[in-house]
């Protein structure tokens, strides 16, 4: 095991992170902007350095400055956590260059497995099912229409390098499609400095589910079952749960199978998700792999009473998986909220400002992860995430009740959050049912 890492990220997945080092004997060395200075995950590091003022891109996204704090921190190892430089295959190999581990997969298969159409073309060689669109790189709109026209419209437009919905946009006919691919270009090239694109059929009112796999370095890969990520906004994913109630038996099994066979062709290792849409027919179509820790990996340690950050850290280290595909059984239902600084009366706007009292939820089965507290301060420099809540209950009914009573009970006061939406979505009766699709919340909420 390594003896001292770096903790490249902040808020609340360094605190994560910071603590699941500190239960293996594990150093850690954080990093922070000047507007993260005396920020809590600080106080529980053995070390802090100063990267940068407080945009990201001057601080958090600097290579160069992460990997002085690393030098100057004498770490063997960095964890990115999720975010910032979490998928940069640059980072990645430049970690390694310098004689810094990184906890992560290795940087060739986060550049092929971080290009949405490279991926694509794995999941096909590796016989995973993918949304029908055009066979490479869009070049030009003569070539785009006739892709449309052979896939039929609508199609979607997406960033071959994009993430989180930026370089994305829908076309049901080709005057939208010529505009579309226009700003999914600009788009995507301001966001992630490439403008390419390719075009995929759009699935209409599909549900998202994702795999959780982890592989070690000595041949073993397994997934850790899946996670029903279907409530979203703008792509944004707002509520997940494991297991994904609605998903057939036999889907299941298939989808985690195929995550397997994806990860295993690209010479996969460590902790990463993939990501599949399910049409109302119960047809599944991977769209992408996320080559870091997820967000939402709470709901599967819940299920699974598996640590995945401290796998990261033994893989990492060399260390084989200590269970096989066989041993990982899920137990009862996990639900997740996430709680930002948002309007979500006024299209989800961002609300940084000072949180006057924060009175965190408890009882069993009850997980606040979060960095935020009395006093805290949400920057309007980074995202707007103050929290995330989780409960753990035998079933999906109780899971529900039991998030309810969890958010009635947890207060922040001093600024806007996105907790009365979540309470509303809870209360929904098609929630409830499961009869739910990736537009559910822009559709009942328009505003």
């Amino acid at each position: 095991m390594f003896k001292r890492i770096l903790v490249a990220n902040r808020g609340e997945i360094a605190l994560r992170v910071i603590r699941a080092c500190r239960e293996l004997g594990v150093e850690t060395v954080a990093i922070y902007s000047e507007a993260d200075r005396g920020a809590p995950y600080l106080q529980l590091a053995d070390e802090a350095y100063c990267v940068g003022p407080a945009k990201a891109t001057d601080s958090y996204l600097k290579i160069d400055r992460v990997i002085s704090a690393a030098e100057i921190g004498n770490v063997q190892a960095i964890h990115p956590g999720y975010g910032f430089l979490a998928e940069n295959a640059h980072f990645n190999e430049v970690c390694r260059s310098c004689n810094i581990d990184f906890i992560g997969p290795g940087f060739e298969a986060m550049r092929r497995l971080g290009d949405k159409n490279e991926a694509r073309r794995l999941a096909r060689d590796a016989g995973v099912p993918c949304v029908p669109g055009s066979d490479g790189l869009i070049t030009d709109e003569r070539q785009a229409i006739a892709v449309a026209h052979q896939i039929g419209f609508p199609v979607l437009i997406k960033a071959a390098a994009g993430g989180g919905g930026r370089g994305m946009r829908v076309a049901s006919n080709d005057l939208v499609l010529k505009s579309a691919i226009q700003q999914a270009q600009a788009e995507a090239q301001a966001a992630f400095g490439n403008s390419s694109i390719y075009l995929e059929k759009f699935i209409e009112r599909p549900r998202h589910i994702e795999v959780q796999i982890v592989a070690d370095h000595h041949g073993h890969v397994v997934h850790l079952w899946e996670r029903d990520c279907t409530m979203q906004r703008r792509h944004q994913k707002v509520i997940e749960e494991s297991p994904a109630a609605f998903l057939d038996g036999r889907v299941r099994t298939a989808i985690c199978e195929a995550a397997v066979s994806l990860v295993k062709s690209a010479d996969y290792t460590n902790a990463g998700t993939v990501e599949f849409i399910v049409d109302p027919t119960g047809n599944f179509y991977f769209i992408e792999v996320n080559a870091r820790i997820q967000v939402e990996h709470p709901v599967t340690e819940m299920v699974t009473g598996i640590d995945l950050i401290q796998t990261q850290l033994r893989i990492a280290a060399g260390e084989p998986l200590p269970f096989a595909q066989e041993d990982i059984h899920v137990s009862g239902v996990a639900l997740e909220c996430r709680i930002n600084a948002e309007d979500p009366q006024h299209g989800f706007q961002p609300c940084p400002g000072r949180i006057e009292r924060l009175w965190p939820p408890g009882g069993p089965g009850v997980r606040f992860d979060s960095h935020a507290h009395d006093g805290y301060v949400v920057s309007p420099y980074y995202d707007s995430m103050i929290g995330k809540l989780i409960v753990h209950r035998g079933t999906r009914e109780e899971a529900i009740r039991a998030m309810q009573q969890a958010l009635a009970e947890l207060r922040i006061e001093g600024i806007k959050t996105t907790v009365p939406r979540l309470q509303e979505i809870l209360r929904h009766s098609a929630f409830a049912a499961g009869t739910v699709d990736t537009k559910f919340i822009e559709r009942t909420w328009p505003g």
